[in-house]
C-alpha cells in the first residue's frame, strides 16, 4: 500500500542510527511489526487470570 506521511526528521534518524536499516519503508515496517507485537502481548497480559489452562492436555 501506498501512503504519504510527514515524519519528524529526527526521530527517523535516531531509528535508522538505532536499527542499522537502510531504508524508511524498512523503518516503518520494523516500528509495524513492533506495535502489533506489542499491542497482542497487551491483550494477552489482559486475559492473565481470567483463562484457566489445562495443563493435562498437552501431556
Amino acid at each position: 500500500m501506498r501512503t504519504n506521511i510527514d515524519i519528524d526528521d529526527v526521530l527517523m534518524a535516531k531509528a535508522k542510527k538505532l536499527s542499522n536499516l537502510k531504508t524508511k519503508k524498512a523503518i516503518i515496517e520494523q516500528a509495524l511489526k513492533l506495535y502489533v507485537t506489542l499491542e497482542n502481548q497487551q491483550k494477552l497480559a489482559e486475559l492473565w487470570g481470567k483463562v484457566e489452562i489445562d495443563d493435562k492436555a498437552f501431556e
